[in-house]
């Protein structure tokens, strides 16, 4: 597989060229329009890059298959860094839903734009600053996101299809960022066994499609891949997905706060209807489950608390059925690679990358 610094570096290099860029037309704006600038730059800094990795792949699966001398390009290194941006923009606006205090380990992006109107010593209420300055930053980011992708691919033979791609990626993470909302209210009215298959709905929406499976199609499309390529490829890229953010909701309840950067039971504290959850409701019996539904989205659960919905979610045997449906989605996904007309070694990065995404701990 390649060097994960390889996509890494090229990213990052390309995000510097594009920010330097913004700040160089954006001057007229003024210096408080500079200060919303470079939060936005700050939101780029770190992450493990996960979804240009899986765009690299998908390119190299389909252009590394026709020419195994093939080299990547600058617009491919683009639509990855557009990828990244976007990808900073779902998570300030995520942090801003789900009050989040701290994103990567450091504030989250409206508590840092929070503590900038304080220490400007500007009137008025700070908090009320920065939950109103994140939705306008997340906003700039999904423009700048646009803004890369279309200098990527405005002269390539393949530009309708990956922006038709991207466009779909972009319905889909939004429409899955309300249901994943309105399923904090819903649950209330929906059958407890109807719960799991729309808590796996939202998965497929918010995260499956749009953290693996666009991205793939996105790299396979630059590289003109085929119907039955890319056929291939969402058959792989949809479980890895559903892996991936089944994975996350575990971390979310047990993950370690030293290495997620998250405090521990976060989702706990949030509300989260995931997967987990539902399976952990179903199994319990009516005075149970009405003591975890009274403390599931309480923001000032105790240690003690989490502790105890922690413990709740194990014995019920919903942790472990979500560790097998791990399983079963990594299996599916490997079998889909099974005799697709892809390039060999990228077959053998792209399953690698499949057990990245989601046998991890952050």
């Amino acid at each position: 597989m390649p060097s994960p610094s390889l996509v890494l570096d090229a990213v990052a290099a390309r995000l510097l060229l594009f920010l330097d860029r913004m700040r160089a037309e954006s001057i007229e704006y003024g210096p408080d329009a500079a200060a919303l600038q470079e939060s936005a730059a700050d939101t780029l800094d770190g992450g493990k890059r996960l979804r240009a990795r899986f765009c690299h792949a998908g390119w190299r699966a389909v252009a590394r298959q026709r020419d195994r001398d093939a080299i990547e390009t600058e617009a491919l290194w683009d639509v990855c860094a557009a990828l990244e941006i976007f990808q900073s923009a779902a998570l300030v606006h995520d942090d801003l839903i789900d009050n989040s205090d701290t994103r990567r380990g450091r504030p989250a992006a409206h508590r840092a734009l929070e503590a900038s109107h304080r220490g400007a010593g500007w009137a008025g209420d700070a908090a009320a600053f920065g939950r109103s300055s994140a939705i306008l930053l997340g906003d700039l980011l999904v423009a700048w996101s646009d803004d890369l992708l279309e200098d990527a691919v405005t002269a390539l033979p393949h530009a309708r299809t990956v922006r038709r791609e991207y466009a779909r990626m972009r319905r889909d993470v939004t429409v899955g960022q309300f249901l994943d909302i309105a399923e904090e209210s819903a649950w209330s009215v929906n059958a407890t066994d109807s719960h799991v298959e729309r808590a796996l709905h939202v998965v497929s929406l918010k995260s499956a499609r749009y953290s693996i499976e666009h991205p793939l199609v996105l790299g396979a499309s630059l590289a003109g891949a085929d119907e039955e390529q890319v056929r291939a490829l969402r058959r792989f890229g949809h479980p890895v997905g559903m892996a991936f953010q089944l994975r996350d909701d575990v971390l979310g309840v047990f993950g370690d706060a030293a290495v997620t950067g998250k405090p521990a039971g976060d989702d706990l504290r949030e509300g989260k209807r995931t997967v987990l959850v539902a399976l952990t409701r179903q199994s319990l019996d009516v005075p149970a489950r009405t003591l975890f539904d009274e403390l599931l989205g309480d923001p000032e659960l105790t240690a003690e608390q989490v502790s105890f919905l922690q413990a709740t979610i194990a014995d019920s045997g919903a942790l472990a059925a979500v560790e097998e449906m791990i399983g079963d989605y990594a299996r599916d996904a490997d079998r889909a690679l099974s005799g697709a007309r892809l390039d060999n070694a990228a077959v053998g990065d792209l399953r690698d990358l499949a057990r990245a995404a989601t046998v991890r701990s952050a």
